[in-house]
């Protein structure tokens, strides 16, 4: 019980954090999305151990646990535009398949140069 209103307490942080990053862009009339600035913002202070990860890593998880529940109304808005997507559909698709295939390969790219990076530096700690 104490481990599920913690995550609920977390997600509420979470959310209330997107909503004044939302807001932040909004009144600095900043052309990035708010989201993306929160999230520049959260890892810098995860990063530099302003935030403990322990403070939101319950909430996160579960959202991204969820994750696919958000793209539902995406889904349905997309049937909505019949008309758009029997024009562009094609070219909409070849964009979604391209940008994923971009994303995969560059995100495998960095998580294995991460990992050899990691590796590298416990065998050197390791040797010492």
């Amino acid at each position: 019980m104490k481990k599920m209103l913690l995550t609920v307490i977390q997600i509420a942080l979470l959310f209330i954090f997107a909503r004044l990053m939302n807001l932040l862009t909004a009144v600095l009339h900043i052309n990035i999305p708010g989201s993306i600035i929160g999230i520049v913002i959260l890892f810098t202070l995860l990063h530099f151990k302003i935030i403990k990860l322990e403070w939101i890593e319950l909430g996160a998880v579960w959202l991204l646990g969820e994750l696919l529940l958000f793209f539902i109304p995406s889904a349905v808005g997309v049937i909505e535009y019949g008309d758009i997507m029997s024009k562009f559909g094609v070219s909409i698709l070849l964009v979604v398949v391209i940008s994923t295939f971009v994303v995969m390969v560059s995100t495998g790219t960095l998580t294995q140069l991460i990992a050899k990076r990691k590796e590298r530096k416990n065998t050197c700690s390791s040797e010492l």
